[in-house]
């Protein structure tokens, strides 16, 4: 393990929720005018780069206690809200004073899968849930939620009490922290699932994974990179969120279908409210699929930038969409096949209809004959 040490060393439990359809951003602000700073926005010169129609309404929840590794430390707990339904809950817990990396990793692992930090995050969701009352449409709390962690130092030092630049950490150190994993990988592992790192300068640095990542900036102020990636977690949770219910919903569609053909209805009305059923599950899906793909645009290939669309890559965001565009596709399919069936359906009453108006016509005319 390494000899570093790790100065202004913290952590930030990030979990998300979906928790209805839309929140209204301005009635969330006045219903909870006490804790809401204003927007927040990303502070570099190259943040230009990233377009936001709606920035997520932020919260101060203040400090709450947590249990970590076996020890009762304040955790300042605050939350994001999302107009696309999201809220994200984040829990900063700050490492023991300069602690050593072996010492840092034993804090993250502990960290890792916490139990007691994701009660409390539930719990505040909770609370916050029942106050946004009104300003939530279509509330209800989805199963699926997103967790993730993001790691933070304000430099790094080695053995000597020197400032290191941050990318002389090896992939067995960044594994141990971001990975909790204690085994030394094989060259091919840590190539695999450690290959997103980025500096802009040579005082910070981002790592990326799946569940974590390592962030080393100075500047305390500076959290646009943390902001880049609860965004890209926040998407990722709504694409989660609507594949699992079209998972849900494509078996159910099919019994409707077939409870629907043994009923007995009229031809013309048959299908009339499954029809209207699906239209409004397909246009309600891809209505908030692409609200929350245009909610942040880069426009530019400049440094947060590159780390947003790599966090996209890693959550594989662009597997998620065509998996909800396939089964969107089957509904619409669906939808085609019911219509047809049904138009067809008219078809041949109209047929008939004309066949008896034609029939009647001819007995009317024998019968005015004899």
């Amino acid at each position: 393990m390494t000899t570093h040490s790790v100065i202004g060393g913290c952590a930030t439990i990030y979990r998300l929720y979906d928790v209805g359809y839309e929140i209204d951003l301005a009635r969330a602000g006045k219903l909870l005018a006490p804790h809401a700073p204003p927007h927040p926005r990303p502070r570099r010169g190259e943040a230009a780069a990233l377009v936001i129609p709606k920035p997520p309404l932020t919260l101060d929840l203040g400090s709450k206690p947590v249990n970590v590794g076996g020890t009762t430390v304040p955790g300042s707990l605050s939350a994001a809200i999302f107009d696309f339904g999201v809220i994200s809950l984040r829990l900063g817990i700050a490492a023991p004073a300069n602690p050593t990396w072996a010492d840092y990793v034993t804090f993250g692992g502990a960290l890792h899968g916490n139990a007691a930090c994701r009660s409390l995050c539930d719990a505040a969701l909770h609370e916050l849930h029942a106050a946004l009352g009104p300003a939530v449409e279509r509330r209800q709390i989805a199963p699926v939620t997103e967790d993730y962690i993001v790691y933070r130092a304000a430099a790094l030092c080695d053995a000597g009490g020197d400032v290191i630049t941050p990318p002389r950490l090896s992939s067995d150190a960044l594994a141990a922290l971001l990975l909790n994993e204690g085994r030394e990988l094989s060259p091919a592992a840590k190539r695999e699932l450690l290959p997103h790192r980025f500096a802009y300068t040579t005082r910070d640095y981002a790592v990326l994974t799946w569940e974590s990542a390592l962030v080393v900036e100075p500047d305390a102020e500076d959290q646009d990179v943390e902001y880049v990636l609860e965004f890209a977690n926040a998407q990722l949770l709504e694409l989660r969120v609507f594949d699992a219910m079209l998972d849900a919903e494509l078996p159910r569609m099919y019994d409707r279908v077939a409870a629907v053909r043994r009923r007995p209805t009229t031809l013309f009305r048959r299908y009339r409210s499954l029809l209207a059923e699906l239209h409004t599950l397909v246009a309600d899906t891809t209505e908030i699929v692409e609200r929350v793909e245009n909610a942040i645009k880069v426009t530019d290939d400049v440094y947060l930038a590159r780390v947003y669309s790599a966090a996209l890559k890693i959550f594989r965001g662009g597997a998620w969409r065509r998996g909800i565009d396939r089964k969107l596709e089957i509904t619409r399919d669906t939808y085609s096949m019911l219509n047809a069936e049904s138009q067809a359906a008219r078809g041949e009453v109209m047929e008939l209809a004309i066949i008896l108006l034609i029939v009647g016509e001819i007995v009317l005319s024998l019968i005015g004959r004899g």
